[in-house]
């Protein structure tokens, strides 16, 4: 799946010169002329990271920034024309990860947006979206939209394990071994159960993924 950018600027010269850069690095390009459609835009389509400029109408960069950073977990570069110290201070207590005044080196901005990727991907292995669902390796909580999903300690780790590597089979003897450690002394049993449970405390409140059981082997995890 291409990482998707959108670009908010109401100067469309910017915008086709930013579409020209970031296709030819590959991403999929998103735009919007105004913070409205931005806004739009991020519930329709699934972002990986924005581009905002700062002097937008409907809607300006600040608050478009603080919005993003209240509901989704990506990272913001805002674009503005203005360099004074007040207005960077301005956009980093709106929640922006990196700043880049206007004019600038397209080449510039390509570094930091890998950088940013860079860095939000590391922080995501711990933080796994299944589209509605979502688990926090670090507060051991899931949760299905608004609600949260009590798991015991071993089923957490269980899922967590499967949801960081979907689609790729684990046999019950790695299972066994991640989760419960080399000098566990039960047998396979134990990861059937654990799944079956698993499976019931998910049934009718998600069909974001699947656990698969794969015959002989083990199972594994299909986000749908």
């Amino acid at each position: 799946m291409k990482t998707t950018i959108l670009v908010a600027d109401d100067d469309p010269h910017i915008r086709e010169l930013l579409r020209y850069y970031l296709t030819k690095e590959g991403y999929q390009l998103v735009a919007a002329q105004d913070g409205v459609t931005a806004s739009r835009l991020l519930e329709q389509e699934q972002i990986h990271l924005a581009v905002v400029d700062v002097m937008m109408p409907g809607k300006n960069g600040w608050e478009l920034c603080r919005e993003i950073r209240e509901n989704y977990d990506i990272p913001v570069i805002l674009l503005t024309a203005k360099g004074e110290v007040r207005d960077k201070e301005k956009g980093f207590l709106a929640g922006t990860d990196d700043y880049l005044t206007k004019p600038f080196e397209p080449q510039e901005l390509l570094y930091r947006i890998k950088a940013l990727l860079r860095r939000y991907k590391m922080v995501s292995k711990q933080i796994i979206i299944l589209h509605q669902t979502v688990i926090d390796r670090i507060s051991h909580v899931v949760k299905v939209g608004e609600e949260t999903i009590h798991l015991p300690l071993k089923e957490f780790e269980l899922l967590s394990q499967l949801a960081s590597f979907p689609d790729r089979t684990f046999t019950r003897a790695e299972l066994l071994e991640l989760i419960w450690g080399d000098d566990f002394e039960g047998d396979s049993r134990t990861i059937d159960v654990h799944i079956k449970r698993l499976r019931e405390k998910f049934v009718g409140k998600t069909d974001d993924f699947t656990i698969t059981t794969i015959r002989g082997l083990g199972y594994k995890l299909e986000v749908r």
